[in-house]
């Protein structure tokens, strides 16, 4: 049954994708299993708004994927408020036992909150995704939006905090790509630094913002996967 509510924001924000068109693109790719990942960002926190579905973007993946793949299995194991040693520690085992075949990973951010040595957070980063692309899942990392330049950070704290979250994205998108996985670059997505897709919290992302990102996780991974993602 369809759902009264209303949705006309994002039925018409140029950001977002719909779920059947959303479905559609990912429609070829081979995955039938998936393992979500990560800290508050692939957990789901969120503030309602208007006019948007109260959807994480790791929910609306999983949706997409589901919608065209009979048997389809998936597990978030995500939680709130985790350093990356900590994700490893609680989820690695779990993710490794269910089996994925893709998996999505959100890691670092409550790292990149304080100081942090670049080479130190790559071993880090290294020790949780390697061994889940090791086991034949595809990585798929999502690049954090740029609080920091939002205007909603503090400005004695604005320029370390972007330079260390410009420096986790760079990292994560090497180490991914090394790793033969997709990094989604929303770190540099039009409405990144837009203050308007931020929770009230003004840490986490909006509906808004998590309808962005799927849009951009869906479309990325429709233009580029087919032919790298085959197994």
């Amino acid at each position: 049954m369809t759902s009264c509510v209303d949705l006309s924001a994002e039925s018409s924000d140029p950001h977002c994708i719909s779920a059947d068109t959303a479905a559609e693109l990912l429609r070829e790719l081979p995955w039938q299993r998936l393992a979500v990942l990560g800290d508050s960002v692939t957990a789901g926190v969120m503030d309602p708004l208007p006019g948007y579905r109260t959807r994480s973007f790791a929910d609306r993946f999983t949706d997409a994927l589901a919608a065209t793949r009979p048997g389809f299995a998936s597990v978030n194991l995500a939680a709130p408020h985790l350093l990356l040693d900590e994700i490893r520690h609680r989820q690695l085992g779990p993710a490794l036992k269910f089996g994925p075949d893709v998996v999505m990973v959100s890691a670092g951010g409550n790292d990149a909150f304080r100081s942090f040595e670049p080479e130190e957070l790559r071993t880090r980063l290294s020790a949780l995704l390697g061994p889940l692309a090791e086991s034949g899942a595809f990585v798929i990392t999502i690049g954090l939006f740029d609080l920091a330049r939002s205007g909603l950070v503090p400005p004695e704290h604005a320029d370390g905090m972007a330079r260390r979250f410009d420096a986790l994205d760079r990292i994560t998108a090497d180490l991914t790509r090394t790793l033969e996985g997709v990094h989604v670059d929303t770190h540099h997505h039009p409405l990144a630094a837009d203050p308007a897709i931020y929770a009230a919290d003004r840490i986490h992302a909006n509906a808004r913002g998590h309808a962005a990102a799927f849009a951009a996780i869906a479309t990325t991974l429709g233009r580029l996967l087919p032919s790298t993602a085959a197994t």
